[in-house]
């Protein structure tokens, strides 16, 4: 079982995406990325469903019940928006009949045309006034609709981030920092838009279809028969098409994911592909994925893009049979001609809004699956949540009362409970002591720190600080304790003063140049264009490796913790650099327990006791000339070193 590594840990507090998880996120999930996609389900399209789609779609309605009036008023809204649409076809058909009976009249015999203009001008500014509320009901519905989506998101992602807080460090071991953000910006973004848009559009198809029909029957049964009867051919149509398309919409996606990874891949590692000349193999690989992709994609295209001339062949079909059995209706004297017209637009109003919902339908269901995976990650079991479940009730630990008396009591502990890494561990710290713990990759160096965190329980035994069992303590209250310094340095985008001032909440202007000052951090600071306020990027890549090494340091100096853990901390650094760091690390571990872990050997010679370990056990414990005179695993982890700084110099 190889060690686990603490700077992991740091992602428990602070969620910082970045564009590298976003983009890995993207390619999980099949969606665009360098090189682009669809922006939403088509027809055929393969969409991702929800294993409980009843039970989660019941969870995400409990976010909307707070919301349950303007939801009414929505729904209100889209009805008479949809309503005032829907008679308007009726209405003018009325102006059409008046027309073509004044027309009549006069091929009939009459001296002249008889048209009622007043009749014509009252039934205009009706339809004026009904496109006029539609219009207006139609904004308000959009208008509350985007009120309800972004509280409700709001809330959600409030939720999401809360909750990162507080899950354990195990959870993002386990998972990708691309799954995470994607549950995080993708999910959350999907169930956004979908509660914006298709949930109003799902409410207007709906309510069209359903007036449609009734205005339809109203006009004419017979012809509402005669519609209805190219319905299921234009089913049958959709459905073999889509079943066709949707295995080509698969491959594409699945093309344009691993054409994503290439260009990703290939633009992150440009240095090595250059040094090693594979510029040409890379452009070939590319080619050969950019080829399958055309191959998926112009079939997906094409094959779901024939639906739309097939269903509007089909809606041909039957407007000349709507025509032809209106026209004969009309010469029966059974039906206005007018009539007849606003048949025609109905008809032509029936067959979108069906469209409309089939897609819709399948909107949902990508957003109901999007709403449980964030579900699943809001149903994590946290800290506390583990705590509770162990029947532990936690206490503040007071960080000015530590004394800094570490015990390690039979410590038993695995990251599988299948696949032990420790075994009946046990070892004792004095306050104001330092331990350095040295050993192989793998051996458990950093598990022991990560247990000393809490990052992770002891399976058995247990750990203790001033004899008391730490899982007594609030995690929080326990962990401000400590301070870390480790080998990969973490910073965030701000100004350098906001990146050591993160160590202590309200430290001043003067308690943060002393901690540069002490970490040696003060001279290169000020050499900057900008000083205390030179901004940092995403990255820390505008300040070398060292230099970002000496920031970490300072804000761990200004934290003034009880108990110091070093992991590597000078490993960034030039050799100058680090004999000040050490100076300055050992005026900081004055009266403070530490642990240092170092692959350095020569870096802890001082250290009051080592713990040499082996596959997570100690093997070997002592001071630095103890361990040398015993001749053991220590000894000769040193020789070799310093065997092999002399060859390097001889060279």
């Amino acid at each position: 079982m190889k060690d686990r590594k603490t700077h992991q840990g740091r992602q428990t507090t602070d969620v910082m995406p970045n564009q590298e998880g976003t983009d890995q996120a993207k390619r999980q999930r099949g969606g665009p990325g360098p090189m682009g996609g669809h922006p939403g389900p088509r027809i055929g399209m393969p969409v991702e469903r929800a294993k409980d789609f009843k039970g989660t779609l019941r969870r995400l309605l409990t976010y909307l019940r707070p919301h349950k009036v303007q939801l009414i008023a929505v729904f209100l809204m889209a009805v008479l928006s949809t309503l005032f649409t829907i008679l308007s076809p009726k209405i003018m058909g009325l102006a059409t009949t008046s027309l073509f009976e004044g027309v009549k009249a006069r091929f009939g015999g009459a001296e002249e045309a008889w048209i009622d203009f007043g009749y014509l001008a009252k039934i205009l500014m009706i339809l004026i006034a009904l496109y006029v509320l539609s219009s207006i009901f139609a904004y308000l519905q959009q208008y509350l609709m985007a009120g309800i989506t972004q509280r409700t998101v709001y809330e959600m992602r409030q939720q999401v981030n809360q909750k990162l807080s507080r899950l354990p460090l195990r959870y993002f071991d386990s998972r990708t920092h691309g799954e995470t953000l994607s549950r995080i910006t993708n999910d959350v973004d999907n169930i956004s838009n979908t509660l914006q848009q298709s949930v109003t559009q799902l409410i207007t198809s709906l309510i069209t279809i359903i007036g449609v029909v009734i205005m339809m029957l109203v006009i004419s049964p017979w012809l509402t028969l005669v519609c209805l009867l190219t319905l299921p051919l234009s089913a049958v149509v959709t459905m073999v098409i889509a079943k066709r398309s949707q295995g080509y919409f698969m491959g594409q996606q699945r093309s344009l994911g691993e054409l994503n990874g290439h260009v990703e891949e290939m633009y992150a590692g440009q240095q090595i592909i250059k040094v090693f000349g594979r510029e040409q193999r890379s452009i070939e690989r590319f080619d050969e994925i950019n080829e399958q992709l055309y191959e998926y994609g112009w079939k997906a295209q094409f094959i779901s893009g024939i639906i739309m001339p097939l269903m509007g062949f089909i809606g041909n079909i039957s407007y000349v049979l709507i025509s032809v059995v209106g026209g004969l209706q009309v010469f029966w004297g059974r039906i206005a001609i007018g009539d007849v017209q606003a048949f025609i637009q109905y008809a032509r109003q029936f067959s979108q809004p069906i469209t409309q919902a089939a897609n819709i339908a399948n909107v949902i269901q990508s957003a109901i699956a999007s709403a449980e995976r964030v579900f699943e990650l809001l149903d994590e079991e946290e800290e506390q949540a583990a705590d509770a479940a162990a029947g532990r009730k936690t206490s503040i630990l007071d960080k000015n009362a530590v004394k800094g008396a570490v015990s390690f009591q039979n410590v038993r502990f695995g990251y599988k409970p299948d696949d032990v890494l420790m075994e009946d561990l046990s070892f004792d710290v004095q306050p104001g002591q330092t331990i350095a713990i040295v050993g192989p990759t793998g051996a458990g160096k950093t598990t022991i720190v990560n247990l000393l965190m809490r990052f992770y329980d002891v399976s058995g035994g247990r750990i203790t600080i001033d004899g008391r069992d730490i899982r007594e303590y609030d995690r929080g209250s326990y962990r401000s304790v400590f301070g870390m310094v480790l080998q990969d340095t973490w910073l965030f985008n701000g100004t350098i003063r906001d990146n050591i001032a993160y160590g202590r909440e309200g430290a001043s202007e003067e308690e943060v140049i002393q901690a540069a000052v002490a970490a040696h951090a003060d001279h290169f600071i000020r050499t900057l264009p900008d000083g205390y306020d030179t901004v940092l990027n995403e990255e820390a890549s505008n300040i070398s490796q060292g230099q970002k090494q000496l920031l970490t340091i300072a804000r761990a100096i200004l934290a003034d913790p009880r108990i110091l853990i070093l992991d590597e901390a000078t490993s960034s650094v030039d050799t100058r650099t680090e004999i000040y760091i050490q100076r300055a690390m050992e005026t900081l571990m004055k009266g403070r327990t530490s642990f240092v872990i170092a692959h350095r050997l020569s870096t802890i010679r001082s250290a009051d006791r080592i713990l040499v370990m082996n596959k997570g056990r100690i093997i070997e414990q002592g001071t630095h000339d103890e361990l040398l005179q015993q001749g053991g695993f220590y000894a000769e982890l040193y020789n070799s070193q310093f065997t092999a700084k002399s060859q390097r110099q001889a060279i």
